[in-house]
């Protein structure tokens, strides 16, 4: 095992002959707070993570953890409350502080979100076609028999069925699927680098997830983007992720490429979320697998490991923060006792 270091590593590059290559994107040290009615909101503390053209990051955590307001701090589409610190360069770009005049300019066009609800997002008094011509000439200066032309293009490569029907249609007729693709196509509008979807497919069923899923990976691969995928959902990172940083208390506590996270899993809150997978040969009585105890109150995060109240491999040396460092190649994570265990004199305090 290799000394940890707590300088910034790289684990979403991809292969060794990528590792100097320039990420597309790179979040160093970001945080976000909130201050509300007096008290101080901590709702990301210093995440860090590098992202390469192509790739898919699944960022992975309870509610609460701060893998969404992350991902909104990215487009600038926080509260005025929000007070956003630390870097987010994408293609060498700043985007923390970026003007909302420039920020304007880069979302949909460079960076664009899917969100959870497309009900919600959709608006219901507008038919579909209208929709997405409207997204097509926010960042075209296209007529609108171009516009529609290309919007009912949009609907076949999201695989829609039957595209110039539905382009007729409003939100309501459609199935909350139907409605999912009709919002990824929004988001393909302006030809984006990089999408994230935001639990893009936790309000759908199984089935729809999993087509939504394969859709996203079809279309990253045809077009070429970067995905980063938010979810409380380790089984979608574990099947269509490249990389994964799994966060918890707005802090990443271990990061590392898919296949290594997933055969060597370091930190015991990451495997808590493992062992809260339903899985089809455990048995159907009986509660669900849960991860035990409540997330932390981001107003109020306890000293030292932010999971010690809910750790069962938790000692005395948890009262310190562990550093979150490169334990070994490619593989980050924060924890004294990355493999639940300790000695026999921590044991016994």
């Amino acid at each position: 095992m290799s000394g940890p270091t707590t300088t910034g590593g790289a684990v979403t590059e991809g292969p060794a002959a990528e590792r100097d290559a320039a990420p597309l994107l790179e979040v160093t040290d970001l945080r976000v707070r909130f201050t509300r009615g007096g008290r101080t909101v901590h709702a990301v503390n210093g995440l860090s993570y590098r992202l390469m053209a192509g790739r898919m990051l699944a960022i992975i955590g309870e509610s609460g953890s701060g893998k969404s307001v992350s991902s909104r701090a990215l487009m600038g589409l926080l509260p005025p409350t929000a007070q956003v610190s630390g870097s987010a360069r994408f293609d060498g770009t700043e985007l923390v502080g970026l003007s909302e005049r420039e920020m304007r300019r880069r979302r949909g066009a460079d960076i664009a979100m899917v969100f959870q609800d497309p009900a919600r997002s959709l608006n219901p008094t507008m038919r579909i076609g209208a929709q997405i011509t409207e997204a097509i000439r926010a960042h075209a200066a296209v007529d609108k028999d171009a516009a529609k032309a290309r919007a009912i293009e949009l609907l076949q490569l999201v695989k829609l069925p039957a595209p110039q029907q539905r382009f007729h249609e409003y939100p309501h007729q459609l199935s909350g699927g139907m409605r999912q693709r009709v919002m990824i196509a929004i988001a393909l509008a302006g030809r984006p680098r990089l999408l994230i979807a935001d639990e893009a497919t936790t309000a759908l069923d199984v089935t729809t997830q999993a087509q939504i899923m394969e859709l996203l990976v079809e279309l990253q691969q045809q077009l070429g983007m970067a995905v980063i995928l938010i979810s409380h959902d380790l089984a979608l990172a574990a099947s269509y992720a490249d990389d994964v940083v799994v966060m918890y208390g707005g802090r990443a506590v271990e990061r590392a490429s898919a296949d290594v996270l997933f055969s060597s899993v370091r930190m015991p809150y990451t495997r808590a979320l493992l062992g809260a997978i339903p899985l089809l040969e455990r048995p159907s009585h009986g509660e669900l697998p849960v991860v035990p105890g409540q997330p932390p109150d981001p107003a109020a995060l306890p000293s030292g490991c932010s999971f010690r109240p809910r750790c069962g491999s938790a000692t005395d040396r948890c009262a310190t923060p562990p550093p979150f460092a490169e334990h070994e190649p490619g593989h980050w994570w924060a924890c004294w006792h990355p493999d639940g265990q300790q000695s026999a004199q921590e044991v016994r305090g």
